[in-house]
C-alpha cells in the first residue's frame, strides 16, 4: 500500500533517565526538515526526564508518563500503540542517548515509500560503529550472525533500534502476543514482520556509543535474547 506524499510521521522515544541527552536529542530533531511529531515514552525517570520534555510541549512533543510498567519493549509498543491511534503514517523508533543520528530520519523515511521497515544498519556498506570497545563489536555483530542464521531473515542488522515502519505492518503484528522484553524485543518485531511479507529495506548509519549517561543493556539481556531467538525460530 503507498503512503501518502505528506506521510504524518510520528518519532518515538524510550526513555528512563535520559535527562541529559534529551533536551539537545529534541533540540536537534526540531532542525529537521520534516513534518512530523515527537513521543517521548517515560518509565517514571527518577532524574526528572519527563519533565524535562514537558518543556516543548508547545512544539509538539509530547511525553507518555508509564508509571506502573518498565521495560524497552513494552515502552516502544505504548509508543506504537499510541501513534497509531493519533493516526500516524510512518512510526519512526529510535534511542534517547544520541547513538542514533537524528539526520538520518529523514532517509528512513524515504526509504519506507518503497519498503515496510526501513532499518538504520550498521553492518551494510556505507555503516559503522563508534566508540564501541572490542567485546561489544563482537557481541554485536555475532549476535547479528546468530539472527540470521536461526531465523533466516536477509537482515543484516536486526538488533538496530532505529528504524521506520509502516502503519500496515504495525496493524498486522497483534502487538498484545509479543511476549519479549529488554532489546530481543527488537528482533521479535522484525521477524514477526517478515513472516508477514514486510519488505525491509536497510540503510547505512553510523552508531556512536552514548558519552553520557549508562548503557541499559546487561549479560542477563543478552542470554535473553539468545534464548528468544531460538523460541521464535521452533516454538512460535
Amino acid at each position: 500500500m503507498l503512503i501518502p506524499p505528506n506521510p504524518r510521521v510520528v518519532v518515538v522515544i524510550p526513555t528512563y533517565n535520559e535527562s541529559e541527552n534529551i533536551p539537545e536529542l529534541i533540540e536537534s530533531l526540531l532542525t529537521l526538515d520534516l513534518d512530523f511529531r515527537v513521543l517521548v515514552v517515560d518509565d517514571n525517570s527518577p532524574d526528572g526526564t519527563a519533565g524535562r520534555v514537558e518543556a516543548y510541549r508547545e512544539q509538539g512533543v509530547e511525553v507518555l508518563r508509564r508509571i506502573e510498567e518498565r521495560g524497552y519493549g513494552s515502552a516502544v509498543l505504548a509508543g506504537f500503540q499510541k501513534a497509531l491511534k493519533d493516526g500516524a503514517d510512518l512510526v519512526v523508533s529510535m534511542d534517547a542517548d544520541f547513538s542514533h543520528d537524528p539526520t538520518c530520519i529523514p532517509s528512513l523515511v524515504e526509504a519506507c515509500r518503497e519498503a515496510d521497515v526501513a532499518i538504520g544498519s550498521r553492518y551494510i556498506p556505507g555503516g559503522g560503529t563508534r566508540n564501541w570497545p572490542f567485546y561489544r563489536r563482537f557481541l554485536s555483530r555475532n549476535a547479528n550472525r546468530y539472527v540470521r542464521t536461526v531465523l533466516g531473515m536477509p537482515v543484516q542488522d536486526s538488533t538496530s533500534g532505529f528504524r521506520c515502519y509502516r502503519r500496515q505492518v504495525l496493524e498486522s503484528l497483534e502487538m498484545k502476543s509479543i511476549r519479549s522484553e529488554g532489546y530481543s524485543f527488537l528482533v521479535e518485531v522484525l521477524y514477526r514482520a517478515f513472516c508477514l511479507g514486510a519488505e525491509i529495506k536497510e540503510i547505512p548509519i553510523c552508531f556512536v556509543d552514548r558519552f553520557r549517561g549508562k548503557s541499559k543493556i546487561n549479560s542477563r539481556e543478552i542470554y535473553r535474547s539468545i534464548y528468544m531467538v531460538a523460541w521464535l525460530r521452533f516454538w512460535k
